[in-house]
Protein backbone atom coordinates (compact mmCIF):
# COMPACT_ATOMS: atom_id res chain seq x y z
CA UNK A 1 0.00 0.00 0.00
CA UNK A 2 1.21 3.39 -0.69
CA UNK A 3 2.69 5.63 2.48
CA UNK A 4 2.78 8.50 0.65
CA UNK A 5 0.17 11.05 -1.05
CA UNK A 6 0.92 13.50 -3.64
CA UNK A 7 -1.46 16.55 -3.19
CA UNK A 8 -2.39 19.20 -5.92
CA UNK A 9 -4.55 22.04 -3.90
CA UNK A 10 -6.57 24.46 -6.74
CA UNK A 11 -6.92 27.90 -5.24
CA UNK A 12 -9.17 29.90 -7.60
CA UNK A 13 -11.26 32.67 -7.54
CA UNK A 14 -14.34 31.63 -8.01
CA UNK A 15 -16.73 33.04 -11.07
CA UNK A 16 -20.18 34.19 -8.91
CA UNK A 17 -22.89 31.80 -9.74
CA UNK A 18 -21.11 30.74 -12.58
CA UNK A 19 -21.46 26.48 -12.80
CA UNK A 20 -20.43 25.94 -16.36
CA UNK A 21 -17.31 28.86 -15.94
CA UNK A 22 -16.02 27.08 -12.78
CA UNK A 23 -16.76 23.54 -14.09
CA UNK A 24 -14.36 24.75 -17.48
CA UNK A 25 -11.84 26.55 -15.28
CA UNK A 26 -11.19 23.68 -13.38
CA UNK A 27 -11.35 21.28 -16.16
CA UNK A 28 -8.59 23.42 -17.39
CA UNK A 29 -6.76 23.73 -14.72
CA UNK A 30 -6.54 19.63 -13.78
CA UNK A 31 -5.67 18.59 -17.20
CA UNK A 32 -2.94 21.30 -16.75
CA UNK A 33 -1.02 19.60 -13.94
CA UNK A 34 1.99 17.74 -15.45
CA UNK A 35 3.49 15.79 -12.43
CA UNK A 36 1.67 13.12 -10.98
CA UNK A 37 -0.86 13.58 -8.63
CA UNK A 38 -3.09 11.15 -6.40
CA UNK A 39 -5.25 13.52 -5.08
CA UNK A 40 -6.76 17.19 -6.52
CA UNK A 41 -8.65 19.25 -4.01
CA UNK A 42 -11.28 22.07 -5.13
CA UNK A 43 -12.35 24.62 -2.19
CA UNK A 44 -16.11 24.82 -0.47
CA UNK A 45 -19.13 25.34 -3.57
CA UNK A 46 -16.15 25.21 -5.99
CA UNK A 47 -19.10 25.53 -8.68
CA UNK A 48 -20.57 28.56 -7.45
CA UNK A 49 -19.16 29.97 -4.74
CA UNK A 50 -20.76 30.60 -1.78
CA UNK A 51 -24.20 31.93 -3.06
CA UNK A 52 -27.09 31.39 -0.85
CA UNK A 53 -29.46 30.99 -4.16
CA UNK A 54 -29.71 27.77 -3.51
CA UNK A 55 -33.08 26.56 -5.36
CA UNK A 56 -31.36 28.54 -8.65
CA UNK A 57 -27.85 27.04 -8.49
CA UNK A 58 -28.28 23.37 -6.76
CA UNK A 59 -27.36 19.93 -8.24
CA UNK A 60 -30.13 18.11 -7.91
CA UNK A 61 -29.67 15.76 -11.39
CA UNK A 62 -25.75 14.91 -10.48
CA UNK A 63 -23.97 17.03 -12.86
CA UNK A 64 -21.16 17.83 -10.97
CA UNK A 65 -20.59 14.16 -9.32
CA UNK A 66 -20.24 13.32 -13.29
CA UNK A 67 -18.07 16.07 -14.26
CA UNK A 68 -16.26 14.77 -11.15
CA UNK A 69 -16.25 11.00 -11.77
CA UNK A 70 -15.33 11.72 -15.48
CA UNK A 71 -12.34 14.30 -14.67
CA UNK A 72 -11.02 11.43 -11.75
CA UNK A 73 -11.31 8.74 -14.57
CA UNK A 74 -9.89 10.32 -17.29
CA UNK A 75 -6.64 11.61 -14.88
CA UNK A 76 -6.34 8.99 -12.79
CA UNK A 77 -6.73 10.99 -9.54
CA UNK A 78 -9.07 11.29 -6.75
CA UNK A 79 -10.98 14.68 -6.97
CA UNK A 80 -12.81 16.28 -4.12
CA UNK A 81 -14.66 19.42 -3.56
CA UNK A 82 -18.03 20.94 -2.38
CA UNK A 83 -21.27 21.72 -4.17
CA UNK A 84 -24.62 22.67 -3.66
CA UNK A 85 -26.84 19.57 -3.91
CA UNK A 86 -30.17 19.49 -3.26
CA UNK A 87 -32.34 16.16 -2.51
CA UNK A 88 -36.42 16.46 -2.07
CA UNK A 89 -37.10 19.65 -0.32
CA UNK A 90 -33.23 19.58 1.40
CA UNK A 91 -29.80 21.53 0.40
CA UNK A 92 -26.91 20.54 1.66
CA UNK A 93 -23.39 21.94 1.31
CA UNK A 94 -21.88 18.37 0.32
CA UNK A 95 -18.30 17.93 -0.04
CA UNK A 96 -17.90 14.89 -2.51
CA UNK A 97 -14.76 12.75 -2.93
CA UNK A 98 -14.71 10.52 -6.09
CA UNK A 99 -12.09 7.96 -6.92
CA UNK A 100 -10.65 6.61 -10.63
CA UNK A 101 -12.47 3.82 -10.00
CA UNK A 102 -14.98 5.80 -9.75
CA UNK A 103 -17.01 5.18 -6.56
CA UNK A 104 -17.90 8.12 -4.56
CA UNK A 105 -18.60 8.98 -1.46
CA UNK A 106 -19.90 12.38 0.05
CA UNK A 107 -19.67 14.21 3.83
CA UNK A 108 -22.82 16.93 4.31
CA UNK A 109 -21.28 19.98 6.13
CA UNK A 110 -22.22 19.67 9.77
CA UNK A 111 -21.69 23.02 10.93
CA UNK A 112 -23.79 25.96 9.26
CA UNK A 113 -22.25 29.40 9.21
CA UNK A 114 -24.75 31.27 10.95
CA UNK A 115 -23.21 34.71 10.21
CA UNK A 116 -23.86 34.13 6.52
CA UNK A 117 -27.62 33.12 6.66
CA UNK A 118 -26.15 29.21 5.88
CA UNK A 119 -28.62 27.51 8.24
CA UNK A 120 -31.89 29.57 6.91
CA UNK A 121 -30.83 27.78 3.50
CA UNK A 122 -28.88 24.48 4.30
CA UNK A 123 -29.86 21.27 5.84
CA UNK A 124 -26.97 20.25 8.37
CA UNK A 125 -25.12 16.86 7.95
CA UNK A 126 -25.34 14.52 10.66
CA UNK A 127 -22.94 12.02 9.70
CA UNK A 128 -18.80 12.12 10.40
CA UNK A 129 -17.12 10.96 7.48
CA UNK A 130 -13.84 9.45 7.12
CA UNK A 131 -12.32 8.41 3.72
CA UNK A 132 -9.37 6.14 2.71
CA UNK A 133 -6.78 6.86 -0.45
CA UNK A 134 -3.41 4.70 -0.27
CA UNK A 135 -2.77 4.44 3.34
CA UNK A 136 -4.08 7.41 4.76
CA UNK A 137 -7.38 8.31 6.47
CA UNK A 138 -8.66 11.19 6.21
CA UNK A 139 -11.74 13.21 7.83
CA UNK A 140 -13.71 15.64 5.98
CA UNK A 141 -14.54 18.97 6.94
CA UNK A 142 -16.37 22.14 5.31
CA UNK A 143 -14.87 25.54 6.40
CA UNK A 144 -17.29 26.16 8.83
CA UNK A 145 -16.80 23.21 10.96
CA UNK A 146 -12.68 24.25 11.59
CA UNK A 147 -14.26 26.36 14.69
CA UNK A 148 -15.50 23.01 16.59
CA UNK A 149 -12.81 20.59 18.10
CA UNK A 150 -14.86 18.01 19.56
CA UNK A 151 -16.45 17.36 16.12
CA UNK A 152 -13.26 16.59 14.46
CA UNK A 153 -11.95 15.26 18.04
CA UNK A 154 -9.43 12.32 16.72
CA UNK A 155 -10.57 8.63 17.67
CA UNK A 156 -7.01 7.12 16.61
CA UNK A 157 -9.63 6.60 13.42
CA UNK A 158 -7.78 8.81 10.98
CA UNK A 159 -4.42 10.48 9.84
CA UNK A 160 -5.55 13.62 8.13
CA UNK A 161 -8.12 16.06 7.99
CA UNK A 162 -9.21 18.38 4.85
CA UNK A 163 -10.62 21.47 5.24
CA UNK A 164 -12.58 23.08 1.83
CA UNK A 165 -13.19 26.50 2.31
CA UNK A 166 -14.33 30.16 1.01
CA UNK A 167 -12.49 31.83 3.99
CA UNK A 168 -13.40 35.54 4.19
CA UNK A 169 -10.02 38.02 4.31
CA UNK A 170 -11.93 39.79 7.64
CA UNK A 171 -10.87 36.39 9.61
CA UNK A 172 -7.93 35.26 8.16
CA UNK A 173 -6.11 35.15 11.81
CA UNK A 174 -8.71 32.52 12.49
CA UNK A 175 -8.20 29.98 9.43
CA UNK A 176 -4.29 30.85 10.30
CA UNK A 177 -4.39 29.74 13.81
CA UNK A 178 -7.12 27.10 13.76
CA UNK A 179 -5.64 25.13 10.82
CA UNK A 180 -2.18 24.59 13.00
CA UNK A 181 -4.48 23.59 16.80
CA UNK A 182 -6.61 20.74 14.77
CA UNK A 183 -3.11 19.45 13.47
CA UNK A 184 -1.69 19.48 16.75
CA UNK A 185 -4.13 18.55 19.13
CA UNK A 186 -5.52 15.46 17.00
CA UNK A 187 -1.63 14.96 15.85
CA UNK A 188 -2.44 14.78 11.78
CA UNK A 189 -2.12 16.49 8.86
CA UNK A 190 -4.01 19.35 8.43
CA UNK A 191 -5.00 19.91 4.55
CA UNK A 192 -6.86 23.61 3.77
CA UNK A 193 -7.75 24.29 0.71
CA UNK A 194 -9.22 27.97 -0.23
CA UNK A 195 -10.51 30.64 -2.57
CA UNK A 196 -9.83 34.34 -2.95
CA UNK A 197 -10.65 37.03 -4.84
CA UNK A 198 -14.22 38.72 -4.12
CA UNK A 199 -17.46 37.20 -4.60
CA UNK A 200 -20.74 38.68 -5.83
CA UNK A 201 -21.26 39.44 -1.83
CA UNK A 202 -18.61 41.58 -1.66
CA UNK A 203 -16.79 39.26 0.59
CA UNK A 204 -13.21 39.17 0.32
CA UNK A 205 -11.43 35.57 -0.01
CA UNK A 206 -7.91 35.46 2.08
CA UNK A 207 -6.19 32.64 0.15
CA UNK A 208 -3.75 31.02 2.22
CA UNK A 209 -4.11 27.09 1.18
CA UNK A 210 -2.04 24.93 2.81
CA UNK A 211 -0.68 21.47 4.15
CA UNK A 212 0.55 21.40 8.10
CA UNK A 213 2.19 18.79 9.39
CA UNK A 214 0.76 16.93 13.02
CA UNK A 215 3.43 19.05 14.68
CA UNK A 216 1.26 22.38 13.75
CA UNK A 217 4.43 23.52 10.79
CA UNK A 218 3.51 24.49 7.92
CA UNK A 219 5.13 22.04 5.16
CA UNK A 220 3.75 24.68 1.98
CA UNK A 221 1.50 27.71 1.40
CA UNK A 222 -0.09 29.67 -1.25
CA UNK A 223 -0.86 33.57 -0.67
CA UNK A 224 -3.92 35.31 -1.39
CA UNK A 225 -3.37 34.90 -5.39
CA UNK A 226 -5.12 32.03 -7.52
CA UNK A 227 -2.37 28.88 -7.86
CA UNK A 228 -2.40 25.20 -7.38
CA UNK A 229 -0.37 24.11 -4.59
CA UNK A 230 1.55 20.68 -4.22
CA UNK A 231 3.04 18.79 -1.57
CA UNK A 232 3.43 15.56 -0.68
CA UNK A 233 2.74 14.01 2.74
CA UNK A 234 4.06 10.56 4.24
CA UNK A 235 2.46 8.09 6.68
CA UNK A 236 5.55 7.03 8.02
CA UNK A 237 6.41 10.50 9.20
CA UNK A 238 3.19 10.75 11.18
CA UNK A 239 3.57 6.97 12.73
CA UNK A 240 7.09 7.61 13.75
CA UNK A 241 5.96 11.07 15.56
CA UNK A 242 3.09 9.64 17.23
CA UNK A 243 5.17 6.46 18.48
CA UNK A 244 7.67 8.54 19.88
CA UNK A 245 5.05 11.27 21.16
CA UNK A 246 2.01 8.84 22.47
CA UNK A 247 -0.59 11.37 23.14
CA UNK A 248 -3.28 10.05 22.23
CA UNK A 249 -2.75 7.88 25.37
CA UNK A 250 -3.76 10.76 27.76
CA UNK A 251 -6.38 12.12 25.80
CA UNK A 252 -9.79 12.21 27.42
CA UNK A 253 -12.40 9.61 26.67
CA UNK A 254 -15.94 10.73 25.71
CA UNK A 255 -18.72 10.04 23.34
CA UNK A 256 -20.04 12.49 20.69
CA UNK A 257 -23.61 11.54 20.43
CA UNK A 258 -25.30 13.35 16.63
CA UNK A 259 -28.86 12.94 15.58
CA UNK A 260 -29.61 10.00 14.38
CA UNK A 261 -26.55 7.92 16.67
CA UNK A 262 -28.21 5.26 18.69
Amino acid sequence: MKHTLSIAIIQPQLQWEQIDANLDFFDKKICSISRSVDLVILPETFTTGFTMHVEQYADSYGRVVDWMKNMAQRQGITVTGSCIMREGTDYFNRLYWVSSSGEVQHYDKRHLFRFGREQEFFTPGNRRVIVTIGAFRILLQVCYDLRFPVFSRNRQDYDAILYVANWPTARKKAWEILLPARAIENQAFVIGANCTGTDGEGVENCGGSCVIDPKGNIKTRLNDQPGILFSTIDIEDLRSFRKRFPVRKDADDFTLLLPGDQ
